[in-house]
């Protein structure tokens, strides 16, 4: 998956799948309660499935990782690579067919997390593995008080600008409040170019929404309720139609993917873009674009907040495999291992000690500031798959129409399905 798609698939049969499995009698995904106690026969074969980040790196890492694994502690992991575009209709299929992988890596894990089709961290995680995680992940990967998303790499998002078009629009500095993005945006439309891409379209509308209103005092949810049409959601939403209406956006919003942004900012025609790590490395492979990368600015000026997002390596209960999970996460979370891994792919660290290991690359400090502090979306809710899609395929709606009406019914759908 190139990392231009990174997280836009997520699971959206896996309730379905996740139910079917805890119908199911017998097979490799039965005794789901007992995991791997005494009198289960151990597994010595354990399988993964992981998702494919990038074509160089992911396998490569996985196939090494095994025969670490294998000399390590003696037991086998059968290794399947699976593309973002095919992980979840295969993912889904097994569990349908109470066949779950022992190990999934992927970007949901609440609903399976509900149906008690997982291990919990107290069960497979050792306790140096789970304090080194940094709180907020442990925070999105907990369902109704229990660590079961185990997250394996992170990204956050921060405000990329073209410091050549800055430097010709006049602007000294990138901007810290929504005003001054406002009226950098204007000075840059002013010189022909676009002021800001802002990408509404159906790849991820939320992650570009997240951003704003993290930035506003808003969330998706409140006090463990939906708040997505609350008060400062509503101003956020407002804010970035007025954006697009004073013409200091690309056109149509609505249809523009984050790719499509990317796209726009790297052939150097935006003043602005909010991105990530792999767009930096993406841009600095390509060279023609002088750019910055800054904290998003928030609404009134104070600090800013990231959106951040991680995939998960969830354990699947099976009979006998407790021992070889808890292993597999022993070596996975041993600092060799899971910092070489999110340093070939080019994403960021969800430990401390790996915080403190990438502080050597100065590229990536804006990320590494406030990554600790990051806000992600609502994961840890089992009903967010279906909310998550229906704000890709509506949000936008909101740059031609009105956004409290846009948000209202983004709101019932949301109660509907809580």
């Amino acid at each position: 998956m190139s990392t231009t798609r990174r997280h836009t698939i997520l699971g959206a049969t896996a309730a379905g799948g996740a139910l079917l499995l805890t119908a199911c009698g017998g097979g490799t995904g039965a005794d789901q309660a007992g995991g791997g106690g005494d009198d289960a026969e151990k597994a010595t074969t354990i399988t993964l499935m992981a998702a494919e980040y990038s074509k160089d790196n992911t396998k490569a890492f996985w196939d090494a990782f095994a025969d670490e694994y294998k000399s390590t502690y003696g037991y086998t992991l059968d290794v399947n690579v699976v593309s973002w575009d095919n992980i979840d209709q295969q993912s889904s299929t097994m569990i349908q067919n109470n066949q779950p992988p022992d190990i999934l890596n992927l970007n949901a894990y609440a609903s399976y997390a509900k149906d008690g089709l997982l291990y919990d961290s107290d069960e497979v995680l050792p306790d140096e593995a789970k304090s080194d995680i940094l709180p907020t992940f442990v925070q999105y990967g907990t369902y109704d008080g229990k660590f079961y998303g185990f997250p394996d790499l992170a990204s956050a998002r921060a405000l990329f600008y073209n410091t050549s078009l800055f430097s010709k629009a006049g602007i000294a500095n990138p901007p810290t409040t929504w005003e001054e993005l406002e009226a950098d945006a204007q000075k840059i439309t002013d010189g022909g170019d676009v002021g800001y891409a802002m990408p509404l379209g159906p790849e991820e509308s939320q992650g570009e929404f997240s951003m704003w209103l993290f930035n506003n005092g808003g969330d998706w949810k409140t006090d463990g309720s939906w708040a997505i049409n609350s008060e400062q959601n509503v101003e956020t939403l407002t804010f970035m139609k007025k954006l697009a209406d004073e013409g200091v956006t690309q056109a149509n919003p609505a249809r523009t993917n984050r790719a499509d942004a990317f796209d726009l900012f790297a052939s150097g025609k935006a003043g602005m873009v909010v991105g990530f790590s792999p767009l930096a490395a993406s841009l600095d492979e390509d060279g023609t674009v002088d750019y910055a990368v800054a904290p998003f600015p928030s609404n009134d000026g104070t600090e800013s907040k990231t959106f951040g997002v991680t995939d998960y390596l969830m354990a699947f209960k099976k009979s006998g495999n407790q021992d070889a999970v808890k292993a597999f996460y022993e070596l996975y979370y041993s600092k060799d291992q899971i910092n070489t891994f999110i340093e070939k792919e080019g994403f960021l660290p969800v430990t401390q000690s790996g915080l403190e290991y990438f502080q050597k690359d100065d590229k990536l400090k804006v990320y590494l500031d406030t990554l600790p502090n990051a806000r992600l979306t609502p994961t840890d809710d089992p009903t967010w798959d279906k909310i998550k899609l229906a704000v890709q395929q509506n949000l936008g709606s909101a740059m031609t129409g009105d956004p409290q009406e846009t948000l209202d019914k983004l709101q019932q759908t949301a109660e509907s399905e809580g």
